[in-house]
């Protein structure tokens, strides 16, 4: 039996570590009670809805739909990764269509960073409309927080290429990261308007999320709308979806967690891709101008990629730009290997969704990207 000595200091270690735990910041708590993201958060926190049109744009499918059959080593890996949904798209059809798990097609899906390029989109929007005048304006134009010292510097376009230079930590692990705050904290707002600068703005691209939040504030500054209303109005219901999608706020009655946390279906998301097919055209009207699809699908090679070694190729606005096997096409991309990609070459969209993605680098993209388009391009005629 355990001694009353013995006994009496593992209670003391319980009490310590219980006060230790009640002291914490609030996020702090909830990143130790749930750990790492995952795509299944979409209710575990508060949201807008971005509500549905009254009809819906159903994909059309291809006669020939899902009678290719994936090889046990696709399947596999398909398997290893947890992933719950794989859509293939060609010539405006679904052709492969597949749900693992307990997902289906009107299953919500945090699709995480590939909500940074739905911000994008919008940013292009507001200029069209005239909201944002240009995209040289600096940001304190629109946010106060912005009009002083370094801070001035910084202009709406070195946020949309992640060239900001700001003071931002980009590690969903880490307890006392600004990411981890950003996810699990109760004050977005407070949390991007404090950052400051540590590298001067519009020389190299730097991944950094609290970028993509800082538009979001720029926009509904701007526009006077939340960035919620502003997505369902100009692009949510033209865009005809089917399902109802939310965006996690930081708390009941707050912010949008613009740089991550949109949540839709797969075929839903997929309507993002099709709109990249067609530069910004839906169904004959414009959404987003052509003039800005092209500059945001394009690589901002006017800065230095991230290794320092090289003009940047591989990101426009809020954008990925995919480098596959000789051909170059857009992408949006999220944690946990949510992929969303539009594929001029073959008319085609792939959106891959699942719990895990490799660890494995090759520069700025991990192994997997590849590999699940090799999965596709087996498919695609």
């Amino acid at each position: 039996m355990m001694s009353r000595k013995r006994l009496r200091i593992s209670s003391a270690i319980l009490v310590l570590i219980a006060l230790f735990f009640l002291c914490m910041p609030t996020y702090m708590r909830e990143a130790l009670i749930h750990w790492y993201p995952d795509i299944s958060d979409t209710y575990l926190f508060a949201s807008h809805t971005v509500e549905k049109p009254d009809t819906c744009w159903e994909w059309p499918v291809a006669p020939d739909c899902n009678t290719y059959v994936l090889d046990s080593a696709d399947n596999a890996y398909l398997d290893e990764l947890k992933t719950v949904a794989f859509l293939v798209i060609q010539n405006d059809s679904i052709l492969y269509e597949e749900y693992r798990e307990d997902w289906t097609p009107q299953t919500l899906s945090n699709i995480f960073s590939a909500t940074k390029s739905i911000v994008g989109l919008l940013i292009g929007v507001a200029c069209d409309e005239g909201y944002i005048k240009s995209l040289d304006d600096p940001v304190g134009k629109y946010l106060p927080e912005f009009q002083q010292g370094e801070k001035s510097r910084i202009t709406v376009r070195n946020l949309l290429t992640m060239s900001s230079g700001l003071n931002w930590d980009e590690a969903y692990t880490a307890l006392f990261s600004k990411t981890t705050q950003a996810y699990y904290g109760d004050n977005i707002r407070e949390l991007v308007m404090g950052l400051e600068p540590e590298t001067e703005p519009g020389k190299q691209y730097s991944y950094k999320s609290g970028d993509t939040q800082l538009l979001s504030f720029v926009l509904e500054a701007a526009t006077g709308r939340t960035i919620s209303d502003y997505a369902q109005e100009k692009l949510w219901k033209p865009m005809q979806a089917c399902n109802d999608a939310l965006w996690n706020l930081d708390k009941k009655g707050g912010d949008e967690k613009s740089y991550c946390c949109f949540n839709t279906t797969a075929r839903d998301v997929a309507r993002f891709a099709r709109l990249m097919l067609y530069n910004g055209n839906w169904n004959g009207r414009q959404l987003v101008s052509e003039a800005y699809m092209a500059e945001a699908m394009a690589p901002a090679a006017y800065l230095e990629n991230e290794f320092g070694d090289g003009a940047l190729d591989y990101y426009g606005f809020q954008i990925w730009i995919v480098h596959y096997k000789g051909m170059q096409f857009p992408a949006f991309r999220g944690l946990g290997g949510q992929y969303i990609f539009a594929i001029p070459q073959k008319n085609a969209i792939v959106v891959r969704l699942g719990h895990k993605r490799s660890d494995e680098y090759n520069r700025e993209k991990t192994i997997d990207l590849d590999r699940y388009l090799d999965i596709a391009f087996k498919i695609l005629k």
